[in-house]
């Protein structure tokens, strides 16, 4: 029998894990960020360069009621933003296809105590001017043609990697 949200066996537990958007302007990705958020424990999505209407039918209708418990912040500075998380010992993670981008498979997110994950646009990516401040940049590996995937997707891979070398220590 399928088990419902209030009879699962799952432990809550929140991670130093912030999503930092660069200009994620979809409102069904935006809210299927927030539901990525609750499910894999993150503790704060922050959205740069983009206005966060939780009233809107379709981020409500993806975010399944998230939005009403997940921390949010807005911003028009993501590289002031940035910059606060960082000198707080955050470690900024570009989830982007670059020519240094290593694949999320091999990177150990043991020794991280903290970690900003950056997305970025759903057309353009995250920016130049915010992947020269990431101290990695990865990438999820594919074997089609096609060189990108939806952003809350490629999240939802990478936070799902990040999250079970985290927990498998414990």
């Amino acid at each position: 029998m399928q088990l419902q949200h209030h009879n699962t066996n799952f432990t809550p537990f929140n991670f130093e894990i912030i999503i930092l958007c660069d200009g994620v302007n979809s409102p069904a990705n935006k809210g299927g960020l927030l539901r990525l958020a609750d499910s894999f424990g993150v503790k704060k999505v922050i959205f740069a360069n983009t206005e966060l209407d939780i009233s809107s039918p379709r981020l409500k209708r993806t975010a399944r009621s998230t939005q009403n418990w997940i921390e949010t912040e807005t911003t028009n500075n993501i590289s002031e933003t940035l910059e606060k998380y960082t000198n707080d010992d955050f470690v900024p993670i570009a989830l982007e296809i670059t020519e240094k981008s290593i694949a999320l498979h091999k990177i150990s997110f043991l020794n991280l105590k903290k970690i900003i994950l950056i997305i970025g646009d759903e057309s353009t990516g995250v920016s130049n001017s915010i992947l020269s401040k990431c101290d990695y940049q990865m990438h999820i590996t594919m074997f089609g043609k096609n060189t990108s995937m939806n952003v809350s997707q490629a999240t939802s891979i990478a936070l799902y990697e990040i999250t079970k070398q985290l927990t498998d220590v414990n």
